[in-house]
């Protein structure tokens, strides 16, 4: 039987892979026979844990690569159909980084990633950016309802040294992945976390995005107080992997709380009588934004 070593992946790029062992990093690929069959998703993903073993010339491979406990993923469709693109597996938290202004927030893409968050059971941390340009009152007014849904909101601005240390807390000893869209200044906030851990993640991002057929490259950082963070490309759309619409009422904590006082079990929430939900929303119960993403999501997207 081969000897092998327990290893983390930390960085992929053109089929290699840079593990972290606990004794130092090393590079390898991923072993034949674990790329045969059809694929419907990345067989492997930064985050993932897997075994590696060595040869005598010292060239690692990887053998096994063990399930995975959480993962973001999204929708990715391709010319041959339908592809699961892995983000980041086996992540404990999800940073979800949404300005509050320059450019406008982005709710609708924050609920998708609270749905994807929900289906994964992975707890997300919203962080809501740029305080400084809006004011605290305009602040809360946009992100508000979902610290009452029970979602941790964090208020931040790298100009005003505001919520850094909180959110720094919050990433130690964890593996987290910072997702949202372009410009809402995680790489700032990164730097302010840590010195140049956000110029280093904006170079593995910029390297990323240069030409036509640049290989993409994922990477997640060690953090100085233990754990690492992942970056995402600023994303422009999240389409949903593996949720189908008739379920999408039960990754909306509010919504979800009230589908069984509903009267038809078949409920679409919609326009049938005795629907909780559109009840809750007329009675200001449930935020009119949120429901709004709830329709939008089950009725316009590309299922």
């Amino acid at each position: 039987m081969t000897e092998t070593t327990r290893g983390i992946v930390v960085r992929s790029q053109s089929g290699f892979f840079t593990l972290d062992t606990g004794q130092g990093e090393v590079i390898a690929r991923l072993r034949g026979r674990l790329k045969q069959g059809r694929k419907t998703g990345d067989l492997i993903a930064v985050g993932d844990w897997v075994q590696v073993s060595f040869a005598e010339d010292g060239t690692a491979m990887i053998e096994e690569i063990e399930e995975r406990t959480s993962k973001m993923h999204r929708l990715a469709p391709t010319p041959r159909g339908e592809y699961e693109q892995i983000i980041i597996a086996n992540l404990d938290q999800s940073v979800l980084v949404f300005a509050c202004t320059d450019p406008e927030p982005r709710l609708r893409m924050l609920d998708r990633f609270l749905i994807i968050n929900e289906e994964q059971d992975v707890p997300p941390l919203i962080v809501a950016n740029k305080v400084d340009l809006v004011g605290w009152w305009r602040a809360r007014k946009i992100f508000g309802h979902y610290a009452k849904l029970g979602y941790q909101v964090i208020y931040t601005s790298v100009k005003w040294r505001l919520g850094i240390r909180k959110l720094r807390k919050r990433l130690e000893g964890k593996i987290s992945v910072f997702a949202g869209p372009s410009g809402v200044g995680k790489s700032s906030l990164l730097n302010a976390v840590q010195p140049e851990l956000g110029l280093q993640v904006r170079a593995v991002s910029e390297a990323t995005g240069k030409g036509r057929h640049t290989t993409v490259v994922r990477e997640m950082f060690p953090l100085d107080g233990g754990g690492y963070v992942a970056d995402t490309p600023g994303l422009k759309a999240l389409a949903l992997w593996d949720i189908e619409p008739e379920e999408l009422d039960g990754y909306f904590p509010e919504i979800a709380a009230r589908v069984a006082d509903c009267q038809f079990s078949s409920c679409t929430h919609t326009d049938e009588p005795g629907c909780a939900v559109v009840a809750a929303v007329e009675k200001g119960k449930i935020h009119p934004e949120r429901y709004e993403s709830y329709l939008r999501i089950r009725f316009e997207d590309e299922w």
